[in-house]
């Protein structure tokens, strides 16, 4: 059986500041939805659906948080908007042969996300 991400959730201290972040380096767009402070997040055409909410603990003691790797068609210019945007890069551009190119950053809440640049032909 395989299982494909049907969904994710962005926790994070400053919903509006990370809202602004994620609209500016992956063009995302925000709907409210349910309570407030909450929003659906539209990453486009084929995308799964996500959810941006206020950051909460599942498990006591731990911060919600999650790692997920988005596709890109630039890692070089997302790399670009996540400075410009405020954010971190935490790993810098590596290659996995046969796979692309991948970066993870840290958005301005520390939550550490991944994009890669699918290459079949990276070497």
């Amino acid at each position: 059986m395989t299982v494909n991400l049907a969904h994710f959730a962005i926790n994070a201290d400053d919903v509006p500041a990370t809202k602004t972040f994620y609209e500016k380096v992956l063009g995302w767009q925000f709907d409210a939805w349910g309570p407030p402070g909450f929003y659906k997040i539209r990453t486009g055409a084929g995308g799964i659906e996500g959810a941006l909410q206020q950051r909460r603990s599942l498990i006591e003691g731990q911060p919600g948080g999650v790692e997920c790797t988005f596709a890109v068609d630039d890692v070089d210019a997302t790399a670009r908007a996540v400075r410009e945007a405020g954010g971190t890069i935490v790993l810098e551009r590596f290659t996995i042969a046969g796979v692309g190119h991948l970066i993870f950053f840290a958005d301005p809440n520390g939550n550490a996300i991944g994009a890669m640049q699918f290459d079949p032909g990276a070497s």
